[in-house]
């Protein structure tokens, strides 16, 4: 088990990320900064879900994303090899792994469809049905980040919402 700091890093964009990382505890999140210097919130990560650069960690070439703590975390990382190992040791863990790969599957096409296809109201409300344990422990800057809006564009659906509410 390694134990995480809040902004601590396990993996760096234009690094290669040789782990593939289980959270036991705590909060990741995977992003990138685009060449402007703008941050896109790819996934948040919280406990019982793995995650890395896929292609990265394939390919051995240089990551795409950063992964880093958001709060305190606990984790378990693999390496390749390792975790080839551990699902040749353990058959039960390629039916878990294979469960998960299919959530976070049908959770990528939703969020591509609700990227291109909903508005920001929509997609701002979908986040919070959807990620309720995770919308309170991220600051709203972030959400703004992972739904593809600015931070301005967020208060105005938030006080429209309120306001719909109230």
């Amino acid at each position: 088990m390694i134990k995480l700091q809040r902004k601590e890093t396990v993996c760096k964009q234009g690094e290669v990320c040789n782990l593939k990382i289980f959270v036991a505890k705590g909060l990741l999140r995977n992003y990138s900064v685009s060449e402007d210097g703008n941050e896109h919130i790819l996934q948040f990560v919280n406990e019982m879900s793995w995650t890395t650069d896929p292609e990265s960690f394939y390919n051995n070439s240089p990551s795409k994303l950063t992964i880093e703590a958001m709060e305190a975390s606990e984790i378990f990382a693999f390496s390749l090899e390792d975790f080839a190992e551990l699902r040749e040791q353990i058959p039960e863990l390629n039916i878990f792994v294979e469960n998960i790969l299919t959530r976070k599957s049908m959770e990528i096409h939703k969020r591509l469809l609700m990227n291109i296809s909903s508005s920001p109201e929509e997609k701002y409300l979908d986040f919070i049905n959807t990620y309720p344990d995770i919308f309170n422990r991220v600051p709203l800057h972030m959400v703004a980040s992972y739904l593809g809006l600015s931070r301005e564009t967020l208060s105005r659906v938030r006080r429209n919402i309120l306001k719909t509410v109230l």
